[in-house]
């Protein structure tokens, strides 16, 4: 099988895979050690907390979310060109958010919340900045900026957003005017926000540091899903790029059907049957 830009699927994995590897290579460098001045000590001496949405739980969405969306729409379509290629744009938004923060994380070197809590848990804060803590302790206290959890999350449920988008035409006249797809698309927004504002509740980040992962893990989805699939407001963006034709894709760049029927002209022969289904399931609903 091929992908956008006749490049093979072997490749495409292999960037995945050495994302993947760059991520957790990186997470655990060392990065900036900033100085910190007396006067600044009340920004860093907030108490250190468990958080309230672990890391497992994160891990959870980011690698079950997009399997369980897309098993969910392929029960309707049947489709498996757009499986593969969905899987591959969500795991490559959420790899290369993870790791462009990292990287920003190591040379940035701001201190979390609670970094003080980190450097000396006895309490005894020392001017010199001769930390007691654990040493890994306080090499993630010097990792607050940008928040990972945000980026992370909104780069995979800011992907899931816009590919129910897309899938329920929510932004062309195949969708518009229905109040349940445009819930279906708010909620993963809204988690990924729930997640991303828990992290200033536990005093893990500042809220520069949320606000700044939450837009460039959005961006990074934004940038990947338009790689593989058309401009949600099209007639065909249920579909992804690999399964239309030059000529489909030239046709589609107007903003409405010519009829009711010409979306169906619009798909490959193999994808009409499954979108014939999702859209008899949707009308049932």
């Amino acid at each position: 099988m091929k992908t956008p830009k006749g490049s093979s699927l072997k490749v495409e994995l292999a960037v995945r895979l050495f994302l993947i590897i760059f991520f957790f290579y990186t997470d655990k460098y060392p990065g900036f050690v900033r100085i910190i001045q007396k006067e600044e000590y009340w920004l860093y001496n907030f108490p250190r907390t468990a958080d309230y949405y672990p890391s497992s739980y994160l891990w959870s969405t980011l690698i079950g979310g997009p399997i369980l969306t897309v098993w969910i729409v392929y029960l309707f379509t049947k489709d498996k060109v757009d499986v593969i290629q969905s899987i591959l744009a969500a795991y490559l938004s959420i790899f290369l958010a993870g790791s462009l923060v990292n990287c920003i994380k190591i040379g940035v070197g701001r201190p979390r919340p609670d970094f003080l809590a980190r450097c000396f848990p006895d309490g005894n804060i020392d001017d010199s900045m001769k930390c007691t803590g654990k040493p890994e302790d306080v090499i993630e206290g010097y990792k607050s900026f940008p928040s990972g959890h945000s980026a992370l999350c909104f780069s995979c449920l800011g992907y899931i957003a816009l590919y129910l988008a897309g899938k329920l035409h929510i932004f062309n006249p195949a969708g518009r005017g229905s109040a349940w797809r445009v819930i279906c698309v708010i909620f993963p927004l809204l988690w990924a926000t729930m997640i991303a504002v828990s992290r200033t509740a536990d005093y893990h980040h500042h809220w520069q540091d949320v606000t700044v992962g939450s837009i460039l893990g959005l961006v990074v989805s934004y940038i990947v899903y338009y790689m593989y699939y058309p401009p949600l407001h099209r007639v065909n963006s249920h579909l992804p790029y690999v399964s239309l034709t030059p000529v489909n894709t030239k046709v589609t760049t107007r903003d409405y059907p010519i009829s009711p029927n010409e979306d169906l002209h619009l798909q490959s022969p193999s994808t009409t049957h499954s979108n014939t289904s999702l859209e008899q399931a949707m009308k049932l609903v």
